[in-house]
């Protein structure tokens, strides 16, 4: 299996694909998507997380963020809602260490209770009662 950290597969534009792109960021479609658009908003600069963006950068992700959200709803009017995140270091289930957001387009009965959303990323704790 190959590293996709050596070389950084996000540094390579061209190799990881390249939907949408500003001057400082690009979206790209993910290669194993968790549903049909599935979307990375990638910085250029080689960065381990999210903490280490500067304010250009994370305004420049920002705006890819909001045009591929337009476009995926107006391409699929399926999409109700979405789960936005980042993985920040392995022991988060971070894989490539080069920043990215995870753009996820979410549909009405896509899971049976969507309550907790991104709290599922530890299960047992995805559902709870008020």
């Amino acid at each position: 299996m190959k590293d996709p950290n050596n070389p950084c597969l996000f540094c390579n534009v061209k190799k990881s694909g390249c939907a949408y792109e500003n001057e400082l960021a690009y979206a790209s479609y993910d290669t194993y998507p968790v549903t049909k658009h599935h979307c990375l908003i990638i910085p250029k600069r080689h960065i381990k997380d999210y903490f280490d963006l500067n304010k250009d950068e994370l305004l420049a992700c920002h705006e890819l963020i909001k045009t591929v959200k337009k476009k995926i709803l107006h391409e699929d009017k399926s999409v109700k809602g979405f789960n936005l995140g980042t993985n920040i270091g392995k022991i988060s289930g971070q894989s490539i260490l080069h920043c990215h957001f995870h753009l996820i387009p979410r549909r009405e009965g896509d899971v049976e209770n969507p309550q907790g959303g991104v709290r599922s990323v530890i299960p047992n704790k995805q559902h709870y009662k008020r």
